[in-house]
């Protein structure tokens, strides 16, 4: 008779003996979801042709939205164009639209719009810029220290309530007819508008904010980092927006009185020749350069205060 050999179960439970049945391995998280879902389709990627029907159907509405906001852009060349043919105005004084484009690739294929608007950009981008790097952090000390404050207070209230132009006579004389002076009004006309708004904004931040950042025992530097500058963004930037129209609304007008190149001098010099397509082409210029400066900065203030909580979010 052969001897008893013991089921598995038996050697198992025998004193000293090493078991031999293989360890259960762990349930893997994929395991634990729903029948026939793995890993891949925990974190999956939409697919191109997902992304292509979703940015189909948001195409009508992107349309109409286009289509809402160029609406009134384009009745007005609508009417510019058929106004003057149907002798509703004088075509000599408002030639139609057509006219005028036609006029403003002539100017852009002779080179002469893009030497002339190379020359505006030049002297109004480097006033403003100049007014900004002296007006913000001015402003954030007169807002902030009030013995500066009272120091040039009555200086900025004088000064501030004169027009630019009215001192027009006054750069050129001073500084001469050259890039300078046409700089420096540029300047003059940004100041303001950016240093008022930041005087208003440091002036107006949430006490609460400041109060709490005292209270953590924050240093001058990191509560003008942390408090101020953030809450100031929004109101700062209205005013550089304004300085950026100002600016080239104040040089075109600077060099029409004295200049041999610029826009202003080309709308000032096409009026003179009596060539109205070629004036009216150098003010739908300074026009796009407007819309365009001001769409940057408004790309650089959104970068700038995305922090901010939509109201509607």
């Amino acid at each position: 008779m052969s001897p008893i050999t013991g089921t598995a179960a038996d050697k198992t439970m025998m004193p000293g003996s090493a078991s031999t049945t293989a360890p259960v391995p762990a349930a893997s998280p994929a395991a634990s979801g729903p029948p026939g879902a793995s890993a891949s389709e925990a974190h999956r990627v939409p697919s191109p042709t997902a992304r292509v029907r979703r940015a189909v159907s948001r195409l009508p509405y992107l349309l109409v939205k286009g289509a809402t906001k160029s609406a009134a852009i384009v009745a007005l060349l609508i009417v510019w164009e058929t106004a003057p043919r149907l002798g509703l105005v004088d075509r000599t004084f408002l030639p139609p639209f057509s006219e005028v484009a036609r006029a403003w690739w002539g100017l852009a294929a002779d080179g002469q719009l893009t030497d002339n608007a190379r020359a505006s950009l030049v002297r109004s981008f480097s006033g403003f810029c100049l007014a900004v790097a002296v007006a913000v952090p001015l402003g954030l000390l007169i807002g902030w220290y009030r013995p500066v404050a009272d120091l040039l207070g009555p200086l900025l209230e004088v000064f501030r309530n004169t027009a630019a132009l009215a001192l027009l006579p006054v750069f050129v004389l001073l500084l001469g007819i050259g890039e300078t002076s046409k700089i420096s009004i540029v300047v003059y006309a940004c100041l303001w508008p950016v240093l008022l708004n930041t005087i208003s904004a440091v002036r107006n931040v949430d006490p609460t904010l400041v109060k709490l950042a005292k209270s953590m025992d924050l240093s001058a530097p990191r509560l003008f980092q942390k408090v101020i500058l953030p809450s100031s963004v929004p109101v700062i930037f209205t005013g550089i927006r304004l300085a950026g129209a100002a600016s080239i609304l104040v040089l075109v007008a600077a060099e029409m009185i004295g200049a041999k190149a610029g826009l202003g001098y080309l709308i000032n010099a096409s009026q003179y020749n009596f060539a109205i397509p070629q004036m009216y082409a150098g003010i739908l210029t300074i026009s796009a350069i407007g819309v365009a400066f001001n769409q940057a900065l408004v790309a650089v203030e959104r970068r700038l205060s995305s922090w901010r909580v939509p109201a509607g979010g």
